[in-house]
Order: C-alpha cells, then sequence, then structure tokens
C-alpha cells in the first residue's frame, strides 16, 4: 500500500471519528457521574470498530464487482459524455448535501430524540427503552453502538469514499484486511485519547469534554452537508476541467 493511500486513508479516518456514533456517544460515556467505567467504554467502542470493519469486508466485495461492471456497461463511451455525466452527479451531490443538512437539522429539534440517546449512553440501556435489567450491561451497550452505526453508515461519506479507495487499490486480501482494520481504529482513537485524558484528569477532565460535546452537538448537521457538498464540488471542477481540457 502506497503512502500517499496510507495517508488518505488516515484522514479520512479522523473525519469518521468526529460522528455521532464515535465520538458524540462515547463523550456521553465519559460524562457520565461517578467514576470512569472503562470496561462499558471499550465494549461500546469495540462493538463500533467491530461493525465497522465488517461492513467494510462487505463493502469491498461489493466493490470489486461493481468496479468490473461499471467498467464493462462505460467501456466504449465517449469520454465527454461521461465527464458531462460526473458533472451531472456532482451538481446532484451538492443539491443532496443542503438536503442531508436541512434533514439533521430538523431531527436535532426532535423534543427527546437526543435525550433518549443520551440516556441510552449513560445507562448502558437500548436506545428503544427496552433494555431492562440485563440492558444495562454489555448487551445494552453493544445495542446502543449497533444501532448508532447502522444508522449513520449511509450517510459516512468519508468512510464509503475509503471503501471506494482500497476496492480500487489492487491490494491483497491480507493487506486489504489491515487496512480496513488500521482505519477502524482511526475512527475510535479520538475517543481513546479522550478517555486516558479522563481517567488521567479525573474531574478537570470534564468542563473540556462538555464543550466538546457542546460544539459537536450544535455543528454535527453542517459538518455533515459540508463533507458531502465538498464531495460534490470536487466532481464538478473535475468534470470541468477535464471537460475544458478536451477529449483524452
Amino acid at each position: 500500500m502506497s503512502a500517499t493511500l496510507a495517508l488518505a486513508l488516515t484522514g479520512l479516518g479522523l473525519l469518521d471519528s468526529t460522528s455521532f456514533g464515535t465520538l458524540l456517544i462515547p463523550i456521553w460515556l465519559l460524562l457520565t457521574p461517578g467514576r470512569v467505567r472503562t470496561g462499558r467504554i471499550a465494549v461500546y467502542l469495540a462493538t463500533v470498530a467491530a461493525f465497522y470493519f465488517c461492513v467494510g469486508v462487505l463493502l469491498v466485495l461489493g466493490a470489486d464487482a461493481a468496479l468490473d461492471a461499471v467498467r464493462e456497461a462505460f467501456d466504449g463511451v465517449p469520454p465527454t459524455h461521461l465527464r458531462l455525466a460526473q458533472l451531472v452527479l456532482g451538481l446532484l451531490v451538492i443539491a443532496w448535501s443542503y438536503r442531508l443538512e436541512a434533514r439533521a437539522r430538523g431531527r436535532a429539534g426532535e423534543p427527546g430524540r437526543l435525550q433518549r440517546w443520551r440516556t441510552a449512553a449513560m445507562t448502558g440501556a437500548s436506545p428503544d427503552g427496552d433494555g431492562g435489567a440485563g440492558g444495562r450491561g454489555v448487551r445494552g451497550l453493544m445495542s446502543l453502538a449497533l444501532a448508532a452505526t447502522a444508522l449513520e453508515v449511509v450517510t459516512m461519506v468519508p468512510y464509503l469514499a475509503a471503501i471506494g479507495l482500497i476496492a480500487n487499490a489492487d491490494l491483497s486480501w491480507q493487506v486489504t484486511g489491515g487496512a480496513l482494520a488500521g482505519y477502524c481504529v482511526v475512527m475510535i482513537l479520538p475517543a481513546v485519547l479522550l478517555g486516558a485524558v479522563r481517567i488521567a484528569a479525573h474531574d478537570r477532565a470534564e468542563p473540556v469534554l462538555r464543550r466538546i460535546n457542546d460544539w459537536f452537538t450544535r455543528n454535527t448537521a453542517k459538518a455533515l452537508g459540508w463533507t458531502v457538498g465538498g464531495i460534490g464540488i470536487g466532481l464538478v471542477l473535475n468534470a470541468v476541467v477535464e471537460l475544458l481540457a478536451g477529449p483524452a
């Protein structure tokens, strides 16, 4: 695997590390009153990493077949037509970014929604409220992790972009597995580091965690829109440059 690919995957993994499931919920776990229960946080983060690794393996398998099918389908299509299609796709992605941001803002304002997730994180209960006594332990945290990651995986554009890079890099299965595993580790690394700071600094770290929590709560929707919109702008600019440069 080239250094450029490794650097790109690291950057995308760090972007993914700021999502709802990989950072905000772990911060809520760290803000639980009393001593930090490292076992609960470890169970949650391990479940998140394992889920994304398994989904990544399935997506890479499907991406190989999909890329071959796309190459065959568009073989012989004039480059100009492909660039025009890319331009239209980029404009659609930009429009989608505004819709995602508006929808995320609307959902963030629903009464009780954020509070239910916060309660589930801080008690270990199931996010749908049916955790029961057993739900407050390992199963409750795993249920919370799986629910959070399953809900946001389709909107985690950096993650999907990383899968595309890995699938298109023609890597061996050993390297592919290592790249996916490394990506998942990078995704949970900021939460692990915040946990270490919380344990080392005790209650002195709580104000910092609360400020981070407040900032991400306010800006998550905006960041999602910017990320998707940035990809759309990149597609549009690349298509325009190629169209102006003429056929290859």
